[in-house]
C-alpha cells in the first residue's frame, strides 16, 4: 500500500514531548493510505499524515475511532482516542463528537468524587489544626494525624493535579497546574520531614516543645479547591455536548418502509436509503427529509423553524426529518438521509461553532505560564543566597526560605479569583431569571454590542391569539366568537386554539358542535346549534360558495400588520373575519429601548414571511431586519457580524436558532424555547423575558468588576509576599516569613477574595 510522504521531524509528541522522527521511530503501521508514527518514548500517541491528530497505536482505524476522538477546547490541535488531559494546559479533553449514546462526562464524575472524598478528609485536618488546643492531644499526636489525613487529600484525591503539574515540567508547557503541584508537593513534604526530623530545621522555628509547625491543612485546603474550581469548569463544559444530544434526539429512531408487494415493514432509521417510501402515521415524526407523494397533513415544525403555526402540507411537497406529522396520514419518499438531513446538517453546525469558539481565557492561566518559572527562580535564588550568606545553620534556612516562597506564592487566589466571582454572579443571576452557564458568557457579555434578536418566541409570545374580531352586519362580535369556538374546540389547529381561548376570556359559554369536518389546510366547518358554520381561509369560503370581498381588504390589512386573516361563514354567508396573530410580549418595548440607549446595535431575524417580519421591526423601532432565512443562514449573519468586528449576542427560542446561538459570542435561549437551543446557548432567560438581558449586561459589569478587584489582590498579594518570604526585608529589620506564616497568608488571601466575592450576592440589577 502506497504511503503518503509527511515530514514529522519538526514536531514534539503532545504526551512526552519527545521528537516524532519518522526515521527513527520504532513502530510504523499504514491504514487507509495514511502513514502512522509512533513516538520513540512507546507513548500511546501517534501522529497521522495530518499532524494535529493522533491516535493509539493499538486503536482502531481512523474512520472507526473518530467517534472516540478527543480534544482540548483551548488547544483543539491536541486530540487522543479517549479522555484524559491537555499535554499544554493540563485542562481535561473533551469528545469531538458527541453521539446519542454518549453517557455522562467520566472525568467530570470523577472529580466530583475526588472532590467528595478530599472534602471529608480536609474538614478534620482544619479542625485539628485551629482546634488543636481544644482537642485531648498532644502536638506530636496532633501533627501525625493530620498527616494521615492530608497525605490521602493530596495524593489519592489530587493525583491528578500533581500529575499534570509534573507533566507540565517534563513536557516544559508551565501552566497553573505546575504551580499547584509545586506548592502542594512542597508544603506535603517539608511537613513530613518537619514531623519525622525536626532537628533539620533551625531553632528560630521550633515550638517550645521542640517540634516544627507542619502545614498539612495548607496542602489539603489547597488540593480541595482546586478540585472544586475543576468540577465547576466541567459541570459548565458538560452542557455544551448536551445541546448536541438534544439535537440528535429529535429524529425517530425508526420509519415505517413500503414494500413493494405486501405489508409494511418497521426499520430502523440507519437502514432507510434514498428513494425509498416511507409512510407516517398521525402523530408520528417525519423520519428523514424528502417529499410528499401522496396523501395531506399539517406539520409542526416549529422544532425545527421555530414558528408555531403548522405547515399544510400535500404531494410534491417538502418535509423535514425530526417535525411532528398532525392529523393526517401521507407517504414521502426519502431524498436525504443519514448526515444529508436537515437536523443531521444543524448538528455540524452546532458542534463546529462550539469547537471555534474562543474558550474561557482566565488570566490566572495566561499569567502562570511566566508567573511560575520565575516563582521557582525566586525560590531557587533565596535558597542560594541563605545557603551561602545566611546564619547558622545555613542549609535549614535555604530551605525554609525556598518553602515559604513556594507556598505563599501558590496561586490559590489567584485560581479562586474568577471561580468565586463567577458562582456567586451566576447564583444572583439566577434570582434575577438569568440563567448563565460559564465564565466567558459573564466576560464577554459586558463588551456585546450588537443583538441579533428571533422572533417568534423572543420577541413575541411564540403563541397565536385573536387579536380583532370583525363581525359582518346582523351579527355581534361575541356571538361570532361563540359560533367559531364552539366549532374550533373539537379542532388542535393553533389558530382554532387561539379561537377558541379568546372566548374562554371574554366568559362565552361555548356549545357542542355536530357534524365536524376538517379540510386540511383550508379550515373547518360543521353545526353549532343547527347553524351551519364554516372557519378558515378564503379558499374554504370558495369552496362554501361564500364571497369574502367584502371582508378583502380588511384582511390584506391584518396581513400588512402581521397576523392571519381567518374567516368565518354562518349558513352560507360570511359572517365575519379573525386577525390572529403572534403578540409581542409585553416587556419588549421597554427590552429594546433600554438595549438601544445602552448603545447595543439590534438586527432582527425570522424564518417568517417579510411582510409579517418588517411589521414587527417597525413596531419595535428595530431598522435592521432580515426574513425568510434558514437556519444556516442565521448563523451565516452571526458569523459576517462578527467577522466585522462585532461582539455579538444571539437571542432566539427554537432549533433553527442553535447554529446561531452556537456561533454567537452569547447565545441567549428563552427559559420557553426549544431544549437544543437552551443547550447551546451560554445564557438563558428563565422566564422568556427579553428584559432580562438588560439584567444580564448590569450583571456582567457587576461580576468582571468583581473579577478584576480579585485578581488585582491577588496579583499585589504575590508581589508583595514573595519578596517578603524571600527574606528581603531581615537585612534591615530582622524579619523572616516563617512557612507557617506563609502559609496563614496564604488562606487570608484566599479568604479575602472569597468575601469580596459573596458581596455580589447583593448586587442590585
Amino acid at each position: 500500500m502506497a504511503r503518503p510522504e509527511h515530514d514529522h521531524t519538526a514536531h514534539r509528541d503532545p504526551v512526552c514531548g519527545m521528537t516524532v522522527d519518522p526515521a527513527k521511530s520504532p513502530h510504523q503501521a499504514a491504514h487507509a493510505g495514511q502513514t502512522f508514527h509512533f513516538c520513540g518514548a512507546g507513548c500511546r500517541a501517534k501522529f497521522i499524515a495530518d499532524p494535529d491528530k493522533y491516535l493509539s497505536p493499538h486503536g482502531p482505524p481512523p474512520a472507526a475511532a473518530e467517534g472516540a476522538l478527543c480534544t482540548c477546547p483551548m488547544h483543539p490541535e491536541v486530540r487522543q482516542v479517549g479522555p484524559g488531559a491537555c499535554p499544554i494546559c493540563g485542562m481535561a479533553l473533551e469528545p469531538v463528537v458527541i453521539t446519542a449514546a454518549s453517557g455522562a462526562d467520566p472525568e467530570l464524575v470523577d472529580m466530583r468524587r475526588r472532590f467528595w472524598i478530599g472534602l471529608a478528609l480536609a474538614l478534620p485536618v482544619l479542625v485539628l489544626d485551629m482546634g488543636g488546643g481544644l482537642i485531648p492531644l498532644g502536638a506530636r499526636a496532633n501533627h501525625w494525624l493530620q498527616f494521615a489525613l492530608a497525605a490521602p487529600v493530596v495524593i489519592a484525591a489530587g493525583w491528578p493535579l500533581l500529575q499534570r503539574g509534573w507533566s507540565s515540567f517534563a513536557s516544559r508547557r508551565l501552566n497553573m497546574f505546575s504551580l499547584i503541584a509545586l506548592g502542594v508537593s512542597v508544603a506535603l513534604i517539608d511537613s513530613a520531614f518537619a514531623l519525622v526530623a525536626p532537628g533539620l530545621f533551625p531553632a528560630a522555628f521550633r515550638e517550645a516543645d521542640g517540634s516544627v509547625p507542619v502545614y498539612f491543612e495548607a496542602a489539603a485546603t489547597i488540593t480541595v479547591l482546586v478540585l472544586f474550581g475543576q468540577v465547576l469548569e466541567l459541570r459548565a463544559r458538560a452542557a455544551t455536548s448536551g445541546a448536541i444530544r438534544a439535537l440528535l434526539d429529535l429524529a425517530p429512531r425508526t420509519a415505517i418502509r413500503m414494500r413493494d408487494k405486501g405489508a409494511d415493514e418497521t426499520v430502523g432509521l440507519d437502514q432507510v436509503q434514498v428513494g425509498d417510501r416511507l409512510r407516517v402515521r398521525p402523530g408520528e415524526a417525519v423520519p428523514v427529509d424528502g417529499r410528499v407523494l401522496n396523501g395531506r397533513s399539517e406539520i409542526d415544525e416549529s422544532l425545527v423553524t421555530g414558528e408555531s403555526m403548522p405547515t399544510a402540507r400535500g404531494p410534491g411537497d417538502a418535509v423535514i426529518g425530526g417535525t411532528v406529522n398532525g392529523g393526517g396520514s401521507f407517504v414521502m419518499q426519502a431524498e436525504k438521509v443519514g448526515s444529508d438531513t436537515l437536523v443531521a446538517r444543524i448538528v455540524r453546525l452546532v458542534a463546529e461553532a462550539q469547537r471555534s469558539r474562543a474558550p474561557i481565557q482566565r488570566l490566572a492561566d495566561r499569567v502562570a505560564a511566566g508567573f511560575t518559572p520565575a516563582v521557582i527562580g525566586v525560590a531557587a535564588l533565596a535558597a542560594i543566597v541563605w545557603a551561602l550568606a545566611g546564619p547558622q545553620p545555613r542549609l535549614a534556612y535555604a530551605l525554609s526560605v525556598a518553602v515559604s516562597v513556594l507556598i505563599i506564592a501558590c496561586p490559590c487566589a489567584l485560581g479562586l479569583a474568577t471561580p468565586m466571582a463567577i458562582m456567586v454572579g451566576v447564583g444572583r443571576g439566577a434570582r434575577a431569571g438569568v440563567l448563565i452557564k460559564n465564565a466567558e458568557a459573564v466576560e464577554r457579555f459586558e463588551h456585546v454590542d450588537t443583538l441579533v434578536v428571533d422572533k417568534t418566541g423572543t420577541l413575541t409570545e411564540g403563541r397565536p391569539a385573536v387579536t380583532i374580531v370583525k363581525a359582518a352586519t346582523g351579527l355581534g362580535a361575541d356571538e361570532l366568537l361563540r359560533l367559531a369556538a364552539s366549532l374550533e374546540r373539537d379542532s388542535e389547529h393553533p389558530l382554532g386554539a387561539a379561537i377558541v381561548r379568546a372566548a374562554a376570556d371574554r366568559g362565552i359559554a361555548l356549545s357542542e358542535p355536530s357534524d365536524f369536518a376538517a379540510a386540511i389546510g383550508l379550515g373547518v366547518s360543521g353545526l353549532v346549534d343547527g347553524r351551519r358554520v364554516a372557519i378558515g381561509s378564503a379558499g374554504l369560503m370558495a369552496t362554501q360558495g361564500v364571497a369574502t370581498e367584502t371582508l378583502a381588504d380588511d384582511a390584506e390589512a391584518m396581513r400588512r400588520e402581521g397576523a392571519s386573516a381567518v374567516f368565518a361563514a354562518v349558513d352560507g354567508r360570511l359572517a365575519g373575519l379573525f386577525a390572529v396573530a403572534d403578540p409581542i410580549r409585553p416587556s419588549t418595548r421597554e427590552a429594546v429601548r433600554a438595549l438601544r440607549a445602552d448603545g447595543v446595535r439590534l438586527v432582527m431575524l425570522s424564518g417568517d414571511n417579510r411582510t409579517t417580519a418588517v411589521a414587527i421591526a417597525a413596531e419595535l423601532a428595530i431598522g435592521q431586519v432580515q426574513a425568510e432565512v434558514r437556519p444556516q443562514d442565521k448563523a451565516e449573519v452571526v458569523a459576517r457580524l462578527r467577522r466585522e468586528g462585532r461582539i455579538v449576542a444571539m437571542a432566539g427560542d427554537g432549533v433553527n436558532d442553535a447554529p446561531a446561538l452556537a456561533a454567537a459570542d452569547i447565545g441567549v435561549a428563552m427559559g420557553s424555547g426549544a431544549d437544543v437551543a437552551i443547550e447551546t446557548a451560554q445564557v438563558t432567560l428563565l422566564n422568556g423575558d427579553l428584559g432580562a438581558l438588560v439584567r444580564a449586561r448590569r450583571l456582567s459589569r457587576a461580576v468582571m468588576r468583581n473579577v478584576r478587584q480579585n485578581l488585582g489582590f491577588a496579583f499585589a498579594y504575590n508581589i508583595l509576599g514573595v519578596p517578603i518570604a524571600a527574606g528581603a526585608l531581615y537585612p534591615v529589620s530582622g524579619i523572616l516569613l516563617s512557612p507557617q506564616i506563609a502559609a496563614a497568608a496564604m488562606a487570608l488571601s484566599s479568604v479575602s477574595v472569597i468575601t469580596n466575592a459573596l458581596r455580589l450576592r447583593a448586587v442590585k440589577l
